[in-house]
């Protein structure tokens, strides 16, 4: 009996340990990048706030800045946008060392409908924001656009500065990528495929003329086979001569977005795995100790 009270108080003190430093880990401000930036979406009423709040785990950070977006940020970020859009999808913003690239994660798919976690980095990319954790929530269904808007936002707030231009170029961009996916029933991950590829093409060629920029976009449709519309295709060829006069490593984005299936393993498999086999026997060995006090 002894022996299992001994093993009992062993574990107690194992855990006291652990927790401690586990807590002490996740609060580490960083002085240099800044604390996460979280921005809700202004139309989002007291319990939809909450809802946001527990999905972006916002309790749990040692410290944030808490933002909102409305209409007056989104016509600064989007000329001609409506200032009197309605605003739900929140985002929270952590920046990174330069060179981790971008790591989007969409904690409530199912509220988001229509924007996915690499037409969000596609578009971030555009607008020149890089190097960075983006979780994005929204509390009810919503197609996702306003927060971007709020990434933005949080992204200024932490001391950079964007070009208006790249931000208008980059909404349209994620407009007619949810478009060609609501509309023209192009799949999403082929969307995004496509738009990253065309770019990518764009960033090796360095078309001189538009008609150039359209024998990229025939090229990669045909190699994706996907068939568009007129009026569809138009739009992508006219984005993409957009995009082609703006100052974009692509190549760089293309390696951004193959990095960040990756860059999530690796940071799960920080964790020494012979930490759980331990964490196991241990248990083991506690419920035999335990039956011990019993028989």
């Amino acid at each position: 009996m002894k022996k299992g009270l001994a093993s009992l108080l062993a574990f107690m003190m194992m855990v006291a340990i652990i927790a401690p430093c586990a807590v002490s880990a996740d609060e580490v401000i960083n002085e240099k990048l800044g604390v996460p930036i979280v921005v809700y979406g202004s139309n989002l009423s007291d319990s939809e706030k909450a809802s946001v709040k527990e999905s972006l785990k916002v309790a749990e950070e040692a410290e944030v800045e808490e933002l909102s977006v409305d209409g007056n940020d989104l016509i600064k970020y989007i000329p001609g946008g409506d200032r009197n859009a309605r605003m739900y999808s929140s985002a929270k913003i952590t920046r990174q060392e330069e060179g981790e690239g971008l790591v989007i994660n969409i904690v409530t798919p199912d509220h988001i409908t229509q924007v996915t976690a690499d037409m969000y980095a596609t578009a971030m990319m555009t607008a020149g924001i890089e190097d960075a954790v983006v979780e994005v929530a929204a509390p009810k269904k919503v197609t996702g656009h306003s927060a971007l808007v709020g990434i933005y936002k949080a992204y200024e707030v932490s001391g950079e500065v964007l070009d208006t231009e790249r931000t208008d170029v980059a909404n349209d961009e994620l407009s007619l990528a949810t478009r060609l996916s609501e509309k023209a029933g192009v799949d999403q991950d082929e969307v995004a495929n496509l738009l990253t590829e065309i770019k990518k093409q764009i960033s090796e060629q360095k078309p001189a003329t538009k008609e150039d920029v359209e024998q990229i976009v025939h090229d990669q449709l045909q190699k994706f086979n996907i068939e568009l519309n007129e009026a569809d295709r138009q739009l992508l060829i006219d984005l993409m001569d957009r995009i082609s006069k703006l100052d974009i490593d692509f190549t760089k984005l293309n390696e951004q977005l193959s990095d960040m299936a990756s860059k999530i393993k690796e940071k799960l498999g920080d964790i020494d795995p012979s930490f759980w086999e331990k964490v196991k026997e241990f248990f083991r060995n506690m419920a035999d100790s335990l039956k011990s006090l019993f028989s």
